[in-house]
């Protein structure tokens, strides 16, 4: 598990692409994991806050992804 101490959407987004699978935790965040390199909200961590750092660093993944392309 990564730890992050601060949220940097950018610098997680980087991260979640290269290893593609996993768990990492932003602090004052919380925990997510990530799957087929896509940040998901764990079940019980399912709030506003977490719905919206999901959404910002998977537009980033995306934005990555188009890059390359």
């Amino acid at each position: 598990m990564k730890i992050f101490s601060r949220y940097s959407p950018v610098k997680i987004a980087r991260y979640v692409k290269a290893f593609f699978k996993g768990r990492l935790y932003i602090q004052g965040r919380g925990a997510y994991e990530f799957k087929n390199g896509k940040l998901e909200t764990l079940a019980n961590h399912k709030t506003t806050k977490h719905r919206q750092t999901v959404a910002e660093v998977n537009q980033h993944i995306d934005e990555f992804k188009n890059k390359a392309a």
